[in-house]
């Protein structure tokens, strides 16, 4: 029997509408088909939710993650590292506020902010 579920994340579902295609499966397929993967990883013996938790809060060190944990923990990685956190906007918002900030342009020149314009 097909249920509904809603989804917050777009993105999500947006990568799992463009993998579908690209494997051939509807898109709840594709989203049935991680769900199961996922599944089956918190169900291995060599997988242990926890270590990688505590892994991306510093307590340990990635070496003692499985090879199946250190996939894992490096996609969360890779997708905290992306977002800047509130005292980095702080920080980048006030450092283009003095006219200090550097940056490169879409031909790999390098520009600097303009504290007169930069709001």
């Amino acid at each position: 029997m097909a249920k509904s579920v809603k989804f917050a994340d777009d993105a999500f579902v947006d990568e799992a509408r463009a993998v579908s295609g690209l494997q051939s499966r509807s898109l709840a397929g594709q989203i049935m088909h991680w769900a199961r993967i996922g599944r089956a990883i918190e169900r291995s013996s060599s997988f242990d939710h926890a270590r990688i938790s505590r892994v991306l809060a510093g307590e340990l060190e990635t070496g003692v993650l499985t090879a199946e944990e250190k996939a894992v923990w490096s996609e969360r990685f890779l997708e905290k590292m992306s977002e800047p956190g509130p005292d980095e906007e702080a920080f980048f918002i006030e450092l283009r506020k003095s006219g200090k900030a550097v940056g490169l342009d879409a031909s790999g020149n390098i520009v600097r902010t303009d504290s007169r314009t930069d709001g």
